[in-house]
């Protein structure tokens, strides 16, 4: 049996192409360029404006070969999809942002390969997951609130169609008011525990130097050691 030969590629999201990189190697296995390109962009598609890691192990006798496309962390993702830095550090207590359900599937999309699930709406569980942990509104309700409605089928036309793109215009505008709302409230509650801290260190520096003040002033002056016996 031959040695599987390995590709591994770093290509933008979609846009894959035969050039150097693939050409060079599966050229002479004889392997049809134009259906392996299509599938990494198919494969790669919903990761556009990223630049995504695709491993690639080819049989060179059966022509044959299996794809494995690398991810960014679940919350890198969803951070990205609604653009916010980072996640909330009190989940239950601040809100980091909100996320709309397409753009739940478009991350579960992205993720599908790495997940244990047998279906996206399996996958969808998992990125909502990570939004409550996150500190995220999905739809602009409470990720559990969204899971228990995703249970009842609420979502299905949605998961159906495969929908990523947020098509209603009134909603769109809704989430992204709601999003700005909730990034003005981070910030603010941000700025105030800077602040907060600033002042107990400051606090707490002017306590110590208060504290060690007394001794310096009323310090005893060192006693002078007495002359031996006999001596002056």
């Amino acid at each position: 049996m031959a040695k599987k030969v390995i590709v591994d590629l770093m290509i933008d999201g979609g846009k894959a192409s035969a050039g150097a990189a693939l050409g060079g190697t599966l050229g002479p296995l004889k392997m049809n360029l134009g259906q392996v390109v299509s599938d990494i962009n198919k494969k790669t598609e919903v990761f556009k404006g990223m630049k995504v890691p695709v491993k690639l192990e080819v049989d060179p006798e059966t022509k044959t070969y299996t794809m494995t496309i690398g991810t960014p962390p679940i919350s890198q993702l969803i951070s990205k999809e609604i653009g916010i830095d980072k996640g909330s550090g009190e989940p239950n207590v601040n809100k980091a942002g909100v996320i709309a359900f397409e753009q739940v599937i478009k991350v579960a999309k992205m993720k599908y390969d790495s997940f244990l699930v047998k279906d996206l709406k399996a996958a969808t569980k998992n990125v909502i997951g990570s939004c409550r942990s996150m500190g995220v509104l999905v739809e602009g309700k409470e990720a559990a609130e969204v899971m228990k409605e995703l249970e009842q089928g609420m979502y299905d036309n949605l998961l159906k169609s495969e929908k990523t793109e947020i098509s209603d215009l009134e909603k769109k505008t809704r989430l992204l008011a709601l999003g700005k709302e909730l990034d003005s409230k981070m910030k603010t509650v941000a700025k105030q525990k800077a602040e907060a801290k600033a002042a107990a260190e400051a606090a707490a520096t002017a306590a110590a130097a208060a504290g060690a003040a007394p001794a310096a002033v009323g310090a005893t002056p060192a006693a002078t050691k007495a002359p031996a016996p006999g001596k002056k």
